[in-house]
């Protein structure tokens, strides 16, 4: 078929530079010229029809701007605002990227127009991890994320459910308050312990599975181990991201790491949601993962809660409520160590106070109520 197409085109060509007709051949070649000016100028208007993207710095073919991002993105960002202003572009691959630098503009596209960016790419990485992107970071704007953020909001983070682990956050603290005290002297690891402490709170509230005595220590580091290498495998520039068309490739095999930690997860998961589903009905409490339970096999729900959703759920809150918190802690501390007198900077006159406040109020089924007698309002009696 390309055969026939390239000698027909040859013939056509030959026979318009020796045909005897010239005039013939002139009108020819200038229809042709002509079609092609004309779908070039229709072309061009409609690619102006679109808003024009904002200004940034000149990219190279192929490759954008990659090779000019600075790893300290948040001092490169602000160098752009103040040659390109508080709107930039930069090409990233075969994606664009928008720049905000400016409050106002922040406001506008986080709170104001949220629901019209609040759709994400789901990188390679970020697909295996949530089993597909279903959990409530990638899924799409709509009801399916209405739903989960609605269970998230009403049973995990709610402040009645917060308010009722209150012991339970206190009991963690002191054990691992008296876990440094018992290492007076010896080296310590703040962010293992404290990464420790955050994972038995969440995973006491998700299935009540809190990790004690001397299994603390040992599950504690590999757990950890297991979440910074996903947070790190997040966080890895991947060629696949920035180039859909290779992502089948897995070039640098991001997403065939992915998949390997995925899968320790997912063993525990579906390991603790086996036990959970064994004890259905043996305990009065009912924890988070109960609740989750029950609305997969909720069958008259609208939008289905499926047993991926309830994994990839539990994904988010322990990765997202563990690794985050530990290494804020660990650097808060850390800035307090090398500038003791930031801990001194008070209110005027306020002094600084580490004493506990802790009680309980019972509301009476019948309120009580004060009668005064006549001899209790003798104002003699409390001269």
């Amino acid at each position: 078929m390309f055969q026939e197409t390239k000698t027909t085109l040859t013939d056509a060509w030959s026979w318009l530079f020796n045909t005897d007709d010239f005039a013939f051949a002139f009108i020819v070649t200038a229809t042709v010229l002509l079609v092609i000016a004309l779908i070039t100028l229709i072309f061009s208007k409609s690619k102006k029809i679109s808003p024009p993207l904002p200004p940034g710095p000149k990219s190279l073919p192929l490759v954008g701007n990659l090779l000019s991002l600075d790893p300290e993105l948040h001092t490169y960002f602000e160098s752009l605002g103040k040659t390109y202003g508080p709107i930039v572009k930069l090409w990233l691959g075969h994606k664009v990227g928008i720049v905000i630098n400016s409050p106002v503009l922040a406001r506008e596209v986080l709170k104001d127009q949220d629901t019209i960016f609040a759709n994400r790419d789901v990188p390679a990485a970020g697909y295996e991890a949530t089993y597909g992107g279903k959990d409530i970071v990638w899924t799409p704007y709509g009801p399916k994320w209405r739903m989960l953020r609605r269970v998230c909001v009403n049973e995990m983070l709610s402040k009645s459910t917060l308010d009722s682990f209150n012991d339970l956050r206190r009991r963690e603290i002191r054990e691992t308050m008296g876990y440094f005290y018992s290492r007076v002297g010896s080296p310590v690891d703040i962010g293992e312990q404290t990464f420790l402490t955050m994972m038995n709170v969440i995973t006491s509230m998700m299935w009540g599975g809190t990790v004690k005595g001397d299994d603390r220590a040992g599950l504690g580091t590999e757990f950890r181990l297991v979440v910074n290498e996903i947070t790190q495998l997040l966080g890895t520039p991947n060629v696949s991201d920035f180039y859909p068309g290779l992502a089948r490739f897995d070039l640098q095999g991001v997403r065939k790491k992915m998949k390997v930690v995925a899968k320790k997860f997912d063993d525990i998961f579906e390991a603790t949601m086996k036990q959970r589903q064994e004890m259905d009905g043996q305990e009065g409490s009912t924890d988070f993962l109960q609740f989750l339970l029950k609305l997969t096999n909720n069958q008259d729900a609208k939008i289905p809660f499926t047993m991926t959703d309830l994994k990839a759920l539990l994904m988010d809150m322990v990765t997202g409520g563990t690794d985050t918190t530990s290494n804020s802690v660990e650097f808060a501390l850390a800035e307090m160590m090398n500038k003791p007198q930031i801990i001194q900077k008070l209110p005027e006159g306020q002094k600084l106070d580490l004493s506990e406040k802790f009680g309980i109020v019972l509301k009476k089924r019948i309120p009580l109520v004060l009668i005064p007698t006549p001899r209790l309002s003798n104002p003699e009696l409390y001269q």
